[in-house]
């Protein structure tokens, strides 16, 4: 397997393994990734996911000798509906996941970078959506980070093919933040801390909320949103944590 997996207390560490593609989202890379993902969202112990790419960068994207390869409309097919299958695995999964970049995330590697719930980055890392220069518009790629940036950002990185820099990519909201290389592993692993001390029901719950309640109209987002609220309240967790602020202590949380 390309994708290396490390448990450490109650965060995991998804390393795509690949470096002589620059992690490149193959079928089989992309196959390995959906596998790990639903396993990790299935394991009670973990309550955060770091996704990271190993060598030189995060990913340069589908592998373009395997792309060329493919030459049938049905492969291609099977191949961009698999990467969109990895991209909803880690929106409608119970647990945050935090993209750690560095070097570069390009098209469909910036399109995970994009899908995941937060991402940081090395302060020299590049982002781009290049497929117009090869002929191939950045389509699946666009759904993911025009939902993170405006529009025209996200055109003139399309329509250009030209890479972004890590502190623009932070100005229009692509990335979190971004560091120096010595410091990015420490604060990624300060953030995956912060929220691995919450209640994991709560993390889970809210995750869900947030991503649907963004594609519907205000009104039925309201409603929704309070129902889901209602639900959240009705849970041991929440009664936990307002008792324990009340009462001036920290909560311990049963995850139910």
């Amino acid at each position: 397997m390309n994708i290396k997996v490390i448990y450490k207390k109650n965060i995991s560490r998804v390393i795509i393994n690949e470096p002589k593609t620059y992690n490149s989202l193959s079928f089989k890379n992309l196959n390995d990734l959906i596998k790990v993902f639903k396993k990790l969202d299935s394991d009670t112990s973990v309550k955060v996911i770091i996704l990271e790419g190993a060598g030189k960068g995060f990913s340069a994207g589908h592998n373009l000798k395997e792309v060329r390869g493919l030459k049938k409309k049905e492969k291609y097919q099977k191949l961009f509906n698999l990467c969109s299958k990895l991209m909803l695995q880690i929106v409608e999964g119970k647990k945050p996941v935090i993209a750690k970049v560095h070097g570069a995330a390009y098209a469909a590697g910036c399109q995970l970078v994009a899908s995941c719930d937060l991402a940081y980055s090395t302060k020299d890392a590049l982002f781009a959506t290049p497929g117009v220069n090869i002929g191939l518009f950045c389509s699946t790629p666009m759904v993911a980070v025009s939902r993170k940036i405006s529009r025209k950002p996200m055109m003139k990185m399309l329509l250009t093919g030209e890479p972004i820099k890590a502190n623009y990519a932070k100005e229009i909201g692509l990335i979190n933040d971004c560091f120096s290389k010595s410091k990015l592993s420490n604060e990624v692993l300060k953030i995956a801390q912060k929220i691995a001390s919450k209640s994991n029901l709560t993390i889970k719950i809210g995750k869900q909320t947030f991503y649907k309640q963004l594609e519907m109209p205000l009104r039925k987002a309201y409603a929704y949103t309070s129902k889901m609220m209602t639900i959240n309240m009705m849970a041991m967790d929440a009664k936990e944590g307002i008792s324990a602020f009340l009462e001036k202590r920290k909560p311990i949380w049963k995850n139910k």
